[in-house]
């Protein structure tokens, strides 16, 4: 066991999880941004296509222990879709699941693209096309909206969806609104990463015995993220975790600016170490490591028995990523 494995007191998950057979990687999922496919409409305005199935997977959330999720594109979290402020958005979804879902999207839109029953439910071997304008601009997320949703959440319906500030209507914050535009040269130059806090409750008794970043437990503590001390960090958090009231982040040897929901361009709160998130409550953090001096940077939840049970991982801050 290396020293950043034994940083909590050996408090960690032993042996590896098979990542190829989940068909995804924490590591891989930190900055895989969907940008779907995208086509300029005959009246100048973009439109934004992404494609979305619903597949029952059985995936492994720590090593030798499997969950039978409910999952988006075979993956927990589900793809994290990611457009531009006043786009025309069209997500094309398909059920090839065993149960009627559907897809809620934390924005704005109309009743009929809800995702809610009456609207938008979708039932299995069925499709629906959810077609809405990208707003307002922030870190918002995505999940399934059919009954009961304690199961429907808690089996892994859920994913990012991030809608970047256009810098031309916010010319008063038109640099920092540069900097969270994916394809900039401003964007280009944070390390960015998206994080979806979670749980699961293996024996299905009503409380997780497993909790995470990105769904495998300590999976950045035994690979730590690696980030430049020269470059800017900026996180996209999002809270998914049922059966607790709340879950939070701490940041050890450092503080950061956090944005409660990423629709403002200011800090909402300034200078913090911990913030704490209902469930699908989010929010964007910022913060840097230029003062430091290289080494490995712990993150955690700070309730101790989450951190315990899979939610602690370390940055491994160096002079530059190679």
């Amino acid at each position: 066991m290396g020293d950043h494995q034994i940083a909590h007191g050996g408090m960690i998950t032993v042996g590896e999880v098979d990542n190829a057979r989940n068909g995804f990687d924490p590591d891989a999922l930190l900055t895989d941004w969907d940008g779907g496919i995208v086509e300029i409409l005959p009246d100048g305005m973009t439109l934004r296509t992404f494609e979305v199935e619903v597949e029952d997977k059985e995936i492994e959330i720590a090593p030798g222990v499997f969950f039978p999720a409910w999952t988006y594109n075979g993956r927990v979290p589900g793809p994290s879709l990611r457009a531009k402020e006043g786009e025309r958005l069209r997500i094309i979804f398909r059920n090839f699941g065993s149960h009627q879902h559907s897809m809620h999207f934390h924005g704005i839109h109309a009743a009929r693209m809800d995702g809610v029953p009456g609207a938008g439910m979708v039932e299995p071997g069925g499709e629906f096309v959810y077609e809405f304008d990208a707003k307002p601009f922030g870190c918002h997320l995505y999940h399934c909206h059919a009954f009961p949703l304690t199961r429907h959440m808690h089996k892994g319906m859920y994913g990012a969806f991030i809608i970047d500030p256009d810098p031309a209507l916010h010319p008063e914050h038109e640099e920092v609104a540069r900097s969270r535009l994916l394809g900039t040269p401003e964007n280009a130059k944070w390390q960015e990463m998206m994080m979806v806090m979670n749980g699961f409750d293996t024996n299905f008794d009503g409380e997780n015995e497993f909790y995470a970043a990105n769904t495998i437990a300590h999976c950045y503590a035994k690979k730590p993220i690696r980030v430049s001390r020269n470059m800017p960090v900026r996180i996209y958090l999002i809270n998914v975790t049922e059966f607790d009231p709340i879950n939070s982040f701490h940041l050890h040897a450092n503080f950061f600016d956090y944005f409660d929901q990423g629709t403002t361009l200011t800090p909402t709160l300034k200078t913090v170490d911990l913030i704490m998130q209902c469930q699908a409550q989010r929010g964007i953090l910022e913060f840097h490591f230029r003062d430091h001096e290289p080494g490995l940077y712990m993150f955690h939840a700070h309730q101790s028995e989450l951190a315990e049970l899979g939610w602690m991982g370390m940055f491994d801050v160096v002079e530059d990523v190679t």
